[in-house]
């Protein structure tokens, strides 16, 4: 307390009125040091890239990496006008033709060209998305269950134990193989591809939720049980009333958990399996081996990290307003 009196006295900050030094203190907390670490970090990666030289030339630093996604973004609109004057041309013949025979049935044939970055990036969230949902609706209900019978707990908790630490690269070709015996169809409503990068982020990320959930429901404070027994509550209202606000916290924890590893999962899967997605992106250009690969891949890298951080910044937004625990989402 005494240093922080001296330390605004000497800067002149004691002058102030208390309401501007606490926003400055937040200020300085939430922007200016953040700035700084980030600052130190750049300047830390782009020493290290003057001093590596590698196959394909030096190391990317922090300029080269700007470069190459500005270079992304000018790659994808130009994919995208080309997209728009093909539509446009399909149109204009489809109006002369028409307007030569009325019975004419025009056609809109889809646009087939190369997908962007931007295009990996949509395809690469959908998937994650699908098969987060998936695993939620999976693991929530059935974490409850097991949560609350300690009979069913004991009966599937060992199997519980042996397919957690499963990885996804065993997981891949198992479900790769599974999807193409069961889902034959001549005209199929998604990809083959989507459905194995989907089913393989859901077996991976499901055990988080399941388990968080499952030791939410177990660990609610007995008088609340009591409570709901003296008012004789239904065993749905009892999970609706009870269980569930109780257990928000930990359902939460273990939902933040699963997007990451679901994030992970996902690009690791796109890689190994050449599904659509980021992952096939670092991958074609690993094999490219072009000059700008490197920088290509350095890009794609920190955008996956910073698409990672908005799924884990979004859970945590969700998990504020739902749950009645603020110091779970604190962070």
């Amino acid at each position: 307390m005494n240093k922080t009196v001296t330390l605004h006295q000497s800067t002149g900050l004691a002058a102030l009125p208390a309401p501007v030094r606490r926003l400055l203190g937040i200020g300085v907390k939430n922007v200016v040091v953040p700035l700084l670490g980030i600052v130190l970090f750049l300047g830390a990666w782009s020493m290290a890239a003057r001093n590596i030289d590698t196959s394909l030339g030096q190391f990317p630093g922090p300029a080269t990496v700007a470069q190459q996604f500005g270079s992304l973004v000018s790659e994808h609109r130009a994919e995208r006008e080309k997209a728009e004057a093909f539509y446009q041309r399909q149109e204009e013949r489809n109006a002369e033709r028409l307007a030569l025979d009325p019975t004419y049935e025009a056609k809109i044939r889809p646009y087939t060209g190369k997908e962007t970055f931007f295009d990996q990036i949509r395809t690469s969230l959908v998937t994650v998305m699908c098969g987060f949902a998936l695993a939620a609706v999976i693991a929530i209900p059935f974490g409850i269950a097991i949560g609350l019978s300690e009979t069913l707990y004991t009966a599937v908790n060992p199997v519980i134990q042996v397919l957690k630490p499963i990885s996804p690269l065993a997981w891949l070709p198992m479900v790769t193989m599974v999807v193409s015996a069961l889902y034959v169809s001549a005209d199929p409503v998604v990809p083959k591809s989507f459905l194995n990068s989907m089913i393989t982020v859901t077996l991976c990320c499901l055990w988080p939720m399941l388990i968080n959930t499952a030791v939410g429901v177990a660990s609610i404070s007995q008088d609340l049980v009591n409570v709901s027994r003296v008012l004789s509550l239904p065993p749905l209202t009892h999970v609706r009333r009870i269980v569930l606000p109780a257990a928000v916290p930990a359902i939460f924890t273990g939902m933040r958990l699963s997007i990451g590893i679901a994030w992970m999962v996902l690009i690791a899967a796109e890689m190994l399996a050449q599904n659509p997605g980021l992952g096939k992106f670092v991958w074609d250009e690993f094999q490219n081996g072009s000059s700008d690969s490197l920088g290509r891949i350095l890009t794609a890298a920190i955008v996956i990290g910073f698409i990672g951080f908005l799924l884990d910044r979004g859970m945590l937004t969700i998990q504020r307003f739902v749950s009645w625990d603020r110091n779970s989402a604190a962070r």
